[in-house]
């Protein structure tokens, strides 16, 4: 029995790798594909997601989405990211599908918000989602929708749990049937239920300002 419990964290260690899988291999964009609708106008514009010192980064510009080329579905997503520069906007999509429903450029989804001071707010993106007091963090009822000119954000629960302009933040999102939590630094920032979708493909967005990605690891529940 001693033998059997001295082996447990080592059990775990291996149960944890065979279920994780890192999304971003550190050399190319490899399992993931651009969805830019500039670039399908003018294809000498730059790429906006590239490769650089083996993290992923996103430009800002032009305005588009990295998609995966899998769907997921039941998993915890880890995050590592910073704003490098000036603070800006970007988010990370789960249960993306159907490509530019929202303004000819946003996939159907739930977006994680990234956005500099309002990390962990929930947009809804033609999918849509509950949380507990939801008109406090929604608005009006009758303003409710997931199309364009609707109250399609819904407010984290907490301030301050970003760390300072260019430091790395860790972002943990996780997805359990129709559930979705998020914490950033360690803290709770969103829970919302019922939502309309639990699967789909993982997107991060070229939203205006250059972010810079150093983990993006998935374990599957």
């Amino acid at each position: 029995m001693k033998k059997l419990i001295g082996l447990l964290p080592f059990l775990y260690f291996i149960y944890t790798v065979s279920f994780s899988q890192s999304l971003f291999n550190g050399e190319n964009l490899t399992g993931w594909y651009m969805d830019v609708p500039e670039l399908e106008k003018e294809s000498s514009l730059r790429k906006p997601f590239i490769v650089r010192e083996g993290m992923l980064i996103s430009l800002g510009t032009p305005l588009g989405h990295l998609i995966t080329e899998k769907e997921f579905e039941n998993y915890r997503l880890e995050v590592e990211y910073r704003f490098p520069g000036e603070p800006g906007n970007c988010g990370v999509l789960v249960h993306a599908s159907s490509h530019r429903f929202l303004y000819d450029m946003f996939p159907k989804s739930i977006e994680i918000q990234m956005m500099h001071e309002n990390a962990g707010d929930f947009w809804v993106i033609g999918e849509d989602i509950q949380v507990p007091d939801m008109e406090a963090r929604r608005g009006p009822k009758e303003n409710w929708g997931v199309t364009e000119g609707k109250g399609r954000r819904i407010l984290n629960l907490t301030d301050g749990s970003e760390k300072p302009l260019g430091e790395w933040n860790h972002m943990l999102i996780e997805c359990r049937g129709d559930e979705v939590k998020v914490w950033v630094n360690g803290d709770l920032v969103n829970h919302g239920f019922s939502a309309t979708a639990t699967k789909g493909k993982i997107a991060i967005q070229a939203e205006g300002a250059e972010v810079e990605f150093r983990k993006l690891e998935l374990t599957k529940l």
